[in-house]
């Protein structure tokens, strides 16, 4: 079993690219590669003013709100409301994007792939789940609220830690509420 185990204290604040706020980001396929190179990439943003989102041409996105009260979001002027922690809501990120907090600053759960080269799923869980890693598929697990436990490898992860699991583990555990992403490079 392969699980790579990212902490969320060795994450660096890093200016979001149209420079409104900040992310961290948690996991990137391929390992390393820039704003523009991504297959799909995972991270935490800090948002704390109204404003636009930044443009990622080709890419598609999931945000969850996982702090705060929520976000009324305009998507290419589709109103989206953004108000119920841990739901995940799908848009795609090249269509111009603006949020407005409803309730003060928020910290949101992002995913964003590119749309034909990879598949993506985002969920998120309470209590226990079976974690199936399929051939050619990669599974990101992120603590959302509370311990979270990967059974077979032992593995626990505090608030925001990350798993990458390129097979299964066997049982994931949570206290509070877990990230599951399945990716898939076509």
């Amino acid at each position: 079993m392969t699980v790579r185990v990212f902490r969320a204290a060795d994450r660096a604040a890093v200016p979001w690219k149209n420079g409104g706020g900040v992310t961290r980001e948690i996991a990137v396929s391929p390992e390393a590669a820039g704003m523009d190179a991504f297959d799909w990439r995972i991270s935490l943003a800090d948002v704390g003013a109204d404003g636009p989102f930044s443009a990622f041409s080709g890419i598609d996105r999931t945000l969850t709100v996982v702090e705060g009260a929520g976000m009324d979001l305009m998507v290419g002027g589709q109103r989206t409301l953004a108000d119920e922690r841990y739901r995940p809501y799908d848009f795609p990120g090249d269509v111009e994007t603006d949020g407005r907090l409803l309730g003060g600053p928020v910290v949101n759960f992002n995913v964003m792939h590119r749309r034909g080269r990879t598949a993506c799923l985002t969920s998120v869980v309470r209590g226990g789940l079976r974690v199936v890693v399929e051939p050619g598929s990669t599974v990101v697990i992120v603590a959302l609220d509370g311990p979270t436990v990967l059974g077979d490898a032992r593995v626990t992860l505090g608030q925001y830690d990350a798993a990458v699991l390129d097979d299964s583990p066997g049982s994931l555990r949570t206290e509070g509420h877990a990230a599951v992403v399945t990716l898939r490079t076509r």
